[in-house]
């Protein structure tokens, strides 16, 4: 216990110096958390992704459509426990810059297929009656004050055309990764619609999501559905879930390995500033170990004083930095939820963070303990007075 205390009042023998390396060390820490969420909030998507779901889209390109007609041969394979199917719809809200995420699903199976996705019974009920109602997110919601019954105008891009869809029901994400910044509405609704303006477009989906019974089969399954296509005017490609949402990272692959170079850039950083308070602590304290050599203490104890004090200036630091991302991440994240719909601190960002403060408290002790362990009595004695 008297170690402790020591060593406690070994780092508040310069108050201002370690009051400037601690909020050195929580400034950044606190970016490095900001960027490690930046790239959770890149690869929510992912994270969210099941294991039993899997998606067919074209195989030339996602923005090309598939068959409706697919679908009772996709449902007929064994390993295949339900299908549904969906279109990115893409219309505009009142501006441009009111963007987001817009789908129109078979509703009756989709939602199914989604689990994550809790919409309140009673207005699921209601969303499946009415043939132009529509659900959104808690988030998307709330942004826009929508409430239950209001008409909801959307200018088309893709399919043009002025629409009006009913809020019927707003869900809400079982998981915190869940996207609650979503619009969907039926399928059929904007199929009927079509038919009445080009034919050639209509009895069309966007993509086909899968729910496999055993995900173990979804090579197999991948094979039965690319191949029962393979030279059709549309042939396909079926990829996991995961492997789906991972594509779309891909094209943004080189701004995420920058940001993951930055937080590496940022640890170091941290080190720096600890190994230097640690180096002139060392420094001035030269003589004091040359004493508790003198009196008996061995390398173990002088080793332990230096590298108690160091990680306990990382950790106030870090704790400090991390009770400053929770407030800034909520700033943060309300002008880029367009961009990132999920933006949370997530478990695996805090045990990065707290690793980071420990290795950066062990390693910045490393010099100055070795100078204080291998100095011989008399050089350290020599610099008192």
């Amino acid at each position: 216990m008297k170690f402790f205390k020591i060593i406690f009042k070994n780092a508040l023998r310069h108050k201002l110096r370690t009051g400037l390396t601690i909020l050195g060390i929580a400034v950044a820490l606190l970016a490095f958390c900001l960027l490690r969420t930046v790239i959770a909030a890149w690869y929510a998507g992912v994270e969210a992704s099941a294991a039993n779901r899997m998606i067919t889209r074209n195989a030339v390109s996602l923005i090309f459509p598939l068959p409706l007609s697919y679908l009772p041969k996709i449902r007929q394979i064994p390993e295949v426990n339900n299908v549904s199917y969906a279109n990115w719809f893409g219309g505009i809200y009142i501006d441009e810059k009111n963007f987001f995420p817009q789908f129109a699903v078979e509703a009756r199976n989709f939602f199914n297929l989604y689990p994550e996705i809790n919409v309140p019974d009673d207005q699921l009920a209601v969303f499946l009656r009415e043939r132009n109602s529509c659900l959104a997110g808690r988030k998307l919601a709330a942004k826009y004050q929508w409430k239950i019954g209001e008409v909801i105008p959307l200018r088309g891009v893709i399919f043009p055309g002025n629409w009006e869809f009913v809020l019927r029901g707003i869900y809400r994400g079982a998981q915190k990764n869940v996207d609650e910044t979503q619009f969907f509405f039926h399928w059929d609704y904007l199929n009927e619609q079509v038919k009445k303006v080009s034919s050639v477009r209509a009895n069309q989906v966007g993509w086909y999501v899968i729910q496999l019974k055993d995900p173990f089969k979804a090579p197999e399954v991948t094979r039965i559905v690319d191949q029962g296509f393979k030279n059709s005017l549309a042939e396909t490609l079926t990829e996991t879930e995961k492997a789906f949402q991972l594509g779309f990272v891909a094209m943004t692959e080189a701004i995420v390995v920058s940001i993951k170079v930055i937080s590496i850039v940022v640890i170091f950083i941290i080190m720096i500033v600890l190994a230097n308070t640690m180096a002139m602590t060392a420094r001035e304290r030269i003589g004091e170990y040359a004493i508790l050599k003198t009196l008996g203490f061995g390398p173990r104890y002088i080793l332990l004083l230096i590298a108690g004090e160091s990680l306990l200036i990382a950790l106030a630091g870090g704790a400090l930095g991390i009770i400053l991302t929770f407030p800034t991440v909520r700033v943060v994240g309300q002008p880029l939820a367009t961009f990132f719909p999920v933006f949370i601190v997530t478990p695996r960002t805090l045990w990065l963070a707290l690793g980071a403060s420990v290795s950066v408290g062990m390693a910045a002790a490393i010099f100055p303990a070795w100078r204080a362990v291998t100095i011989r009595i008399a050089d350290g004695l020599r610099g008192i007075g």
